[in-house]
């Protein structure tokens, strides 16, 4: 694929009509790891995208470097244009973290970012939540968000029938096409949040707790067991 940056552009319009407080969480994301890890520290990235948490993520720590992993090659394309004027070291593989061979085993902190909500089988979620475990020093740092919560529940509907009126107010889409988007936003999967800690648990992480809440996504920080 050629560089497109009309591409480029609508997925940026995309994500924050989708998730409106996108910049928000990014920012908190970059504060966690702020505090939590030293002037230099090296980053694994699940879930790269156009390279959005590595561009807010290397803003004032130009010796932290990163590894991003996502299966899209479009993406990745993107991203390296986006970042190569940085001066952090960074590299990508295209894949998952389930059939990816990554440069190091021991990395200072790591992210999940709006991806465990594409696997749907709670086995494959787990032993992937497991896999990035595995690449993390002892107590370190990590962030997970996804779409949570239980549809048919009067909660969940009730934030679905927010983000539908996002869409129909802030956009020039038909009610018809929001209801289309709706469908294959609901063939995701959504998890509640006592079964997502337990998840984080299971994998191998200790302390999570909720940082983050819009509508339909969730945000944990946790950190890799001690021992």
């Amino acid at each position: 694929m050629e560089f497109n940056s009309t591409l480029a552009n609508e997925y940026e319009k995309g994500i924050r009509r989708t998730l409106p407080s996108y910049d928000a969480m990014l920012r908190l994301i970059q504060t966690f790891y702020y505090s939590a890890l030293p002037e230099k520290a090296e980053l694994l990235i699940v879930g790269a995208g156009s390279g959005n948490e590595i561009l807010q993520l290397a803003e004032q720590r130009p010796h932290w470097s990163f590894v991003g992993i996502d299966p899209s090659e479009s993406m990745l394309h993107v991203a390296k244009e986006r970042l190569k004027s940085l001066s952090n070291a960074i590299s990508f593989h295209q894949g998952t973290i389930l059939n990816t061979t990554l440069p190091s085993m021991q990395y200072d902190a790591a992210s999940c970012v709006l991806v465990l909500h594409f696997i749907q089988d709670y086995k494959e979620k787990l032993t992937t939540l497991t896999a990035v475990a595995r690449y993390l020093k002892p107590g370190a740092p990590f962030v997970l968000v996804s779409k949570y919560g239980q549809q048919g529940t009067v909660e969940t509907e009730l934030q679905f029938d927010l983000w539908r009126a996002y869409w129909l107010q802030h956009t020039k889409l038909s009610a018809k096409d929001v209801a289309e988007m709706e469908k294959s936003i609901r063939a995701l999967s959504f998890m509640r949040e006592e079964e997502i800690v337990t998840l984080l648990q299971q994998a191998g992480f200790t302390k999570p707790s909720r940082f983050f809440a819009t509508t339909l996504f969730g945000g944990w920080v946790c950190f890799k067991e001690e021992h």
